[in-house]
């Protein structure tokens, strides 16, 4: 791409960054702070129309890449101050084949890669594009060659950034193009726009769905009662009427072929959301479930989520079932896909998506994620329907799942696992 977008970060090292805030967080909580603001304006910004650049420091390459994946390019920032680490960055992109050239820090919680984008655009007519910010610095320079003086003699972290940036421009006869006046959080009075910023995030909700006319309407209903919500439904090759029903009640109705991970992957590729929940289509959430999704992933640590399960359907023996998966859950952290997983949309991003199994791709994927960090369970139950146990048996079912388990674990190919299932579940259009 001839568009170039440099994000600006330091590595999450307590004592080390967002300094400003320890006195409320702690050095701890402060580092914490700068991983989610990261994490979360990566997820937005990987969206955007341009090749991104990570210019990090306070760390290594190889901590980078653990912490954030290795599908960016990674420079260190180098010496000097703010307007020479700046200036060196674009620069070397501008030498390197790209056109236009961005830079962002990862401070401002409403920056989005919309706004990005806005910005790039501009540069096709005029040199110099700014982002203010309210406490008069800006989040966003965007430049199509490098010009020094933009960079130099400014009083880096005061109130006068963005008018002494303005000026210099002006000095040299260029007119900066502005974009919206955002807030960023550097400060202890600045955490609640943080926390506002963070209860309102979107969630995009992925369904894939198989013949689920008998429950999807009811799924995608209680869905929707969230707030920001983008609700995605991805058929599989569906002979009832479960299309007709994503139309009705959905934002997005996908075709794929049949298979829970392609079409889980193929929905979450067009999701907008910050943050991802993967649900089956015979499962309702629990009332208040998107407060809980967000209010989750703010924890310190917490990489994903889950919700306890709760089976609808009157048998003694589905006490048990519930009890276990509760235990397994916790315990061992894995939830399993009729359980809701959620995560945020760069998290699922750097795992690389489900993988293309045919079966046990949810597991697959909850044991990668226990890698990145913890996975918390809402103690809030989903409620999921009962046809399996009722069709095949509660014992039944759980020991053709256990099986399943232990094969995979014992090596077997998943493709003779799944072949072997397919003989052992219902009828085609039922729950597996």
């Amino acid at each position: 791409m001839t568009d170039r977008l440099i994000i600006f970060t330091r590595y999450p090292l307590p004592g080390r960054t967002k300094t400003r805030t320890i006195a409320a967080l702690g050095a701890a909580g402060a580092a914490s702070l700068q991983r989610r603001m990261t994490e979360r304006n990566l997820g937005r910004l990987t969206r955007c129309h341009a090749s991104l650049e990570i210019r990090y420091t306070g760390g290594t390459e190889a901590q980078m890449r653990q912490w954030l994946g290795d599908e960016f390019t990674y420079r260190e920032q180098g010496e000097g101050d703010l307007g020479m680490r700046m200036l060196r960055a674009v620069t070397e992109a501008l030498e390197t084949g790209a056109q236009r050239v961005a830079i962002v820090g990862t401070d401002c919680p409403n920056l989005d890669d919309t706004i990005v984008d806005r910005g790039l655009a501009m540069l096709h007519q005029h040199d110099l594009v700014l982002g203010p910010a309210v406490d008069g610095g800006y989040y966003y320079i965007g430049v199509r060659q490098p010009i020094a003086e933009l960079f130099q003699n400014i009083d880096w972290g005061s109130d006068r950034v963005l008018a002494q940036t303005v000026a210099a421009a002006s000095s040299l006869g260029i007119e900066p193009v502005l974009l919206p006046r955002l807030a960023d959080v550097d400060r202890p009075e600045d955490l609640p726009l943080w926390e506002e910023s963070i209860a309102t995030d979107k969630i995009s909700i992925v369904v894939p769905v198989l013949n689920e006319e008998k429950t999807l309407e009811a799924t995608l209903q209680r869905a929707r009662s969230g707030t920001n919500i983008e609700l995605i439904v991805v058929d599989g090759g569906s002979k009832d009427n479960t299309v007709a029903i994503a139309e009705n009640n959905s934002d997005r109705v996908l075709q794929t072929e049949p298979g829970r991970a392609q079409q889980m992957n193929a929905g979450a590729a067009i999701a907008t959301g910050d943050i991802l929940l993967f649900l089956h289509g015979d499962t309702l959430l629990p009332k208040n479930f998107d407060r809980r999704i967000r209010e989750t992933l703010n924890y310190n640590h917490t990489i994903a989520g889950a919700f306890d399960l709760k089976i609808d359907a009157e048998d003694p023996g589905l006490y048990w079932v519930e009890r276990g998966v509760k235990l397994r859950s916790r315990w061992l952290q894995l939830p399993y896909g009729d359980q809701g997983i959620f995560m945020r949309s760069f998290t699922f991003q750097r795992l690389g998506m489900f993988a293309p199994m045919p079966l046990l791709e949810d597991f697959d994927l909850v044991r990668r994620l226990q890698k990145l960090g913890q996975i918390a369970i809402v103690p809030d139950p989903v409620l999921t329907s009962g046809r399996r146990w009722q069709k095949l048996g509660v014992w039944q079912t759980t020991w053709v799942n256990q099986l399943t388990i232990v094969g995979y674990f014992l090596g077997v190919p998943v493709e003779r696992l799944a072949q072997w299932y397919r003989t052992q579940r219902p009828a085609p259009g039922s729950k597996r």
